[in-house]
C-alpha cells in the first residue's frame, strides 16, 4: 500500500536509532548477520528524508535470515518486530519493515542480501558518496523534493521518480567505491 511522502530535517537521533535496531538485530538473529549497515537518507549528515531508517543486512546464506524470521518478528524493542516481506518484487533480497510503536507509521526498513550482492556495494557506495560530496548530496535533496512534490501520497512513486537519478550516481559511486562501510 503507499504510503505518503513527508521528508523533515535529519534529527540527531537517527544514527542512535539505527544502531539501537542493528544490536537487537545481532542480538535477535545471532550469527545470521555477517554485517549490518545504517544505509539511506538518514544516515547522511543534513539530507532531509523520509523519517524511515533503512538498514543493510548481509548474510553468509539467505536461509540463515530466513530461519531467524520468527525471532525477528518477536524483537519487541519498543514495540512490534519486524514484518517479513519475503523478496517484496526484488530478486535475491529478503525484506522486513517495523511501524514506529509510537506512531504505527513506517519506521524502519531491513534490507538483507548474501554476502556478493552486488546490491549491498549499490546502498553502502551511494551512501558513502553522499556523506563525502555535499554538492552530491544537495543535488540528491533537490531531486527528492521535486519527486516528493509530483507524488506526495505515493511513497512507490516517488520511489520510481527519483530511481533513475540514485541509480546513476550510484553506479558513478560503486565504479569509484572503496568500500569504507
Amino acid at each position: 500500500m503507499p504510503r505518503p511522502v513527508a521528508l523533515m530535517p535529519r534529527p540527531s537521533r537517527w544514527p542512535e536509532r539505527a544502531g539501537a535496531l542493528i544490536e537487537a538485530l545481532r542480538a535477535a538473529a545471532p550469527g545470521a548477520f555477517v554485517a549490518l549497515h545504517h544505509i539511506g537518507s538518514t544516515a547522511v549528515p543534513g539530507l532531509m528524508a523520509k523519517p524511515v531508517i533503512d538498514l543493510l543486512g548481509e548474510t553468509g546464506d539467505l536461509a540463515r535470515i530466513e530461519a531467524a524470521r520468527s525471532a525477528l518478528d518477536g524483537l519487541g524493542l519498543e514495540g512490534p518486530g519486524w514484518r517479513w516481506r519475503g523478496e517484496n518484487g526484488e530478486a535475491g533480497r529478503r525484506y522486513f519493515t517495523r511501524d514506529d510503536p509510537e506512531t504505527g507509521a513506517r519506521g524502519a526498513h531491513l534490507h538483507v542480501y548474501a554476502a556478493g550482492d552486488p546490491a549491498l556495494a549499490w546502498h553502502v557506495a551511494f551512501r558513502d558518496r553522499l556523506r563525502a560530496e555535499p554538492a552530491t548530496a544537495a543535488a540528491y535533496e533537490r531531486e527528492k523534493s521535486r519527486c516528493a512534490a509530483l507524488h506526495p501520497d505515493d511513497s512507490r512513486a516517488y520511489a520510481a521518480c527519483k530511481k533513475a537519478w540514485t541509480d546513476g550516481v550510484a553506479a558513478e559511486a560503486v565504479r569509484g567505491w572503496g568500500g569504507s562501510g
